[in-house]
């Protein structure tokens, strides 16, 4: 029988700024926290919480994180939580915002670049690796708007309704298949 895989998802954003699309990674880990009933506390660089948890037919003990710097250098403190874990990158989950997406969908990938994003790029100098699960939300993009200040505004009625529901339900789904590849190996 497989060891009960422990995953870490982290949501990128900026806790002075929630409810933009910058923080929508954040914004997902509130919600991820009350649906699986996982308590966040204060820790030196964040807030976390850890439970054993069954998602779908999968349990897993998951560790669900929001650093407390500013999304472009929060990677060292998402490092130093899976460090203290005992976590390689392959068994970390970052949720950031995608502007290459549209509004309301979810990109899954595994490694890769950074495609530009400054709290992408961050983790991956942190980690000194690039092999950790990416699941993007995708934002859009305005085209008659500059892209910080397009990011830095507040999200819509209907992501927000969409990201507190049917898209969280995408996040969970695609936790699961990280532990389940995790229990597989």
């Amino acid at each position: 029988m497989s060891q009960i895989p422990q995953i870490l998802v982290a949501g990128l954003g900026n806790l002075p700024h929630p409810g933009t699309r910058h923080s929508i990674g954040q914004m997902i880990i509130d919600e991820l926290a009350w649906r699986t009933g996982i308590k966040m506390s204060s820790e030196r660089d964040g807030f976390a919480g850890e439970a054993t948890v069954t998602i779908g037919s999968t349990p897993v003990t998951l560790t669900l994180y929001k650093s407390k710097q500013l999304m472009n250098v929060s990677g060292p403190s998402i490092a130093a939580a899976c460090r203290k874990r005992g976590l390689r990158p392959d068994m970390l989950i970052v949720i950031s915002d995608s502007t290459e997406h549209d509004p309301c969908k979810l990109k899954y990938r595994l490694g890769g670049s950074a495609n530009g994003h400054n709290g992408l790029k961050s983790v991956i100098r942190a980690l000194g690796s690039q092999g950790f699960h990416r699941l993007r939300v995708g934002v859009g993009r305005h085209p008659s708007m500059d892209l910080a200040d397009y990011v830095m505004g507040k999200i819509s009625e209907k992501e927000r309704v969409y990201w507190s529901g049917e898209g969280v339900d995408s996040v969970l789904d695609a936790i699961e298949s990280v532990a389940q590849r995790a229990m597989a190996e």
